[in-house]
């Protein structure tokens, strides 16, 4: 294992980072909210530790394999996230404890949007801005990582999207280098980035309310500058604003560079993930008006519909933004839409849950099986759209699953023996490892009610969920640390 070439990396990544504290305290210094002085200091620290870490060895440079790439890449999060934490732990209002402060920025950064800050609207402008510049750089991240880095790694069903074998989303494969795929997914990420904003800002949001919401947007992350979420706004058109770029930014990445490379958007029509992703979504949303209709939650028409479709695609994309408590709707609603987070988005984008395509592939396998037991000697291919996929990949698919609720398993379990109730305790579990945010129960509008030791398990629910969870449980197998 090459320790130093990961600490010399690891080194560079904590001096980038501490250069993303500097914005914040310049938003303390446009609005004299007094609270950029500990983004100083968080800049600071990290600079003076990132070059203490990177200088030594900086000459220690090599070829990576695939396990120093996992540990890398487990690293990348957990220590990037911890000193993220720095500035928050240093500010006086709001005063909060290291389970709170690495609770609220391995949130951010993860972009799962759980928060256990209250009166957020009475916050400093830079700590606000903070939060939410967090999601924004931990959504980039997630998408280099889902298309450039884990299928390198070959994670559970990301061999889909390796760029250097034909698969079956080979018209949407990316530039085999991953500095270059890294700076094609950038232009893409900004390009959307600036577009949200600008939408945000013509139909009605503040400059500093538009890009901060373009943030968290993008990011599929919830955090907002408010308590009330998109709800404080109460504007049909910006939830309309927020459903749209939350689809986009809900469909794999690398489709979205294959129609720009192509100029063309049959590339969207062609693909099966984006279909079925297009279809949950549609689904959901008549469901919900309907149910609200049925049971008079709504009586406009026009509002049961604004409600339905921007609560379905906030949740079920995992961004977990709010226009309403959606906990008080009828009692098959909220469920159902905690549910849909463990599907998520499409593979390759901000969006968490097991996303989409390994859905397809499970429902796939389970017709396949169906049918074999109706016809024993045949043979049965699963094709993704027209190709046929090979059996390495539905068994990784499996295998994933499996991991996956071994962890959800795990995870609720050890909130129930911290004294957190049934329903908290499960929707809490889904809501971080889908990166989600917003649960029911106790955590309906915040998890500031929970114990410090639920909240660390919360965090690493946290992590498992973002990093596809193999990617963190071969960290715990005693053969990774072999020599």
């Amino acid at each position: 294992m090459q320790y130093k070439n990961i600490i010399r990396i690891l080194g560079l990544l904590v001096t980038l980072l501490s250069v993303t504290m500097l914005p914040p305290a310049f938003v303390s210094l446009i609005y004299r909210d007094g609270g950029g002085v500990s983004f100083l200091m968080g800049f600071i620290l990290c600079l003076i530790t990132g070059i203490l870490s990177w200088y030594p060895n900086r000459a220690e440079k090599g070829d990576l394999r695939a396990r120093e790439g996992f540990l890398i890449v487990v690293l990348f999060w957990t220590v990037l996230a911890s000193f993220s934490a720095i500035p928050l732990l240093l500010l006086e209002e709001p005063n909060l404890s290291m389970a709170d402060a690495f609770f609220e920025s391995f949130s951010g950064l993860t972009t799962t949007g759980a928060t256990i800050l209250t009166h957020i609207d009475e916050l400093p402008h830079a700590v606000l801005y903070y939060r939410q510049q967090l999601q924004w750089l931990g959504g980039m991240g997630i998408i280099v990582l889902a298309v450039a880095v884990l299928p390198m790694l070959g994670i559970g069903g990301m061999q889909l999207y390796r760029a250097e074998t034909p698969g079956p989303v080979k018209d949407s494969k990316m530039t085999p280098r991953i500095a270059d795929t890294a700076k094609h997914l950038w232009y893409i990420y900004l390009s959307l980035t600036i577009a949200c904003a600008l939408a945000y800002w013509v139909v009605g949001m503040s400059v500093f309310d538009a890009i901060c919401h373009a943030f968290s947007t993008i990011a599929i992350g919830g955090f907002s500058t408010h308590d009330a979420s998109m709800g404080y706004f109460n504007s049909p058109q910006i939830n309309l604003v927020c459903v749209f770029f939350l689809v986009i930014a809900g469909i794999n990445f690398a489709l979205h560079y294959a129609v720009v490379q192509s100029r063309s958007l049959k590339n969207y029509l062609f693909d099966p993930e984006f279909k079925v992703f297009i279809a949950i979504q549609v689904i959901l949303t008549a469901i919900c008006f309907t149910v609200l209709m049925m049971s008079g939650t709504y009586i406009d028409a026009d509002v049961a519909l604004d409600q339905a479709l921007f609560q379905s695609v906030s949740i079920s994309t995992t961004a977990g933004f709010a226009t309403t408590s959606f906990a008080d709707w009828p009692t098959l609603l909220p469920l159902l839409l905690i549910f849909a987070s463990f599907i998520g988005g499409c593979a390759g984008s901000t969006g968490g849950g097991m996303k989409v395509v390994r859905v397809l592939l499970l429902y796939l396998q389970g017709i396949r099986e169906l049918n074999k037991l109706v016809h024993p000697k045949a043979v049965f291919t699963i094709k993704l759209g027209k190709k046929p996929l090979p059996d390495r990949v539905v068994e990784a698919v499996w295998g994933f699953f499996s991991a996956y609720a071994a962890v959800f398993v795990i995870c609720m379990l050890l909130l129930l023996a911290a004294g957190v109730d049934d329903l908290t305790a499960f929707t809490a579990v889904a809501a971080c490892l889908n990166n989600l945010g917003p649960g029911l129960g106790e955590v309906a509008s915040n998890f500031a009610g929970l114990n410090d030791f639920s909240k660390w398990v919360l965090i690493l629910a946290m992590l498992f969920g973002r990093l596809e969870i193999f990617t963190l449980l071969v960290l715990f197998t005693p053969a990774f640390w072999r020599s």
